[in-house]
């Protein structure tokens, strides 16, 4: 069972490092846009296997820095993600889910039902592409 909870920035830099950017230092995970998002950590086992932060600009919203501890990938823990920040997303008013998805994990993304955009660049040795969701929101009455 995973469980998925707003974190604070702090807590996303371990994993962040460990999995993106194995070779950096753990200060060099801090992003200058961490204090404008919302932050989240999926804990399996009381233990934090996922996170990613989420920052909103009107009606969109862009997920960063999506990583799932290795030893517990393929479990369905980033899409539990996924699923969560969408939701997050629709329940704020959002149109729109988009992110720099890495060349090796679009395979990832489009199985998650996030649209390829044709829209690549490189940053720091990697290459990306962007990628989006249309969110449709379900009105309950």
């Amino acid at each position: 069972m995973v469980y998925i909870e707003q974190i604070t920035p702090e807590l996303t830099w371990r994993l962040r490092r460990d999995v993106l950017y194995p070779t950096q230092k753990l200060f060099e995970m801090e992003m200058e846009q961490d204090s404008y998002g919302i932050h989240f950590g999926a804990f399996k086992d009381v233990k934090l296997a996922g996170v990613v932060s989420l920052f909103q600009n009107g009606t969109d919203f862009q997920f960063r820095k999506l990583a799932v501890d290795p030893l517990v990938q393929k479990t369905g823990i980033g899409n539990a993600i996924l699923l969560y920040i969408e939701k997050h997303a629709s329940d704020n008013g959002g149109d729109r889910i988009w992110c720099n998805a890495r060349i090796q994990a679009t395979g990832f993304y489009l199985k998650s039902g996030y649209k390829q955009t044709g829209k690549f660049f490189s940053k720091n040795s990697y290459n990306y592409e962007v990628m989006e969701k249309t969110i449709i929101r379900v009105n309950s009455y």
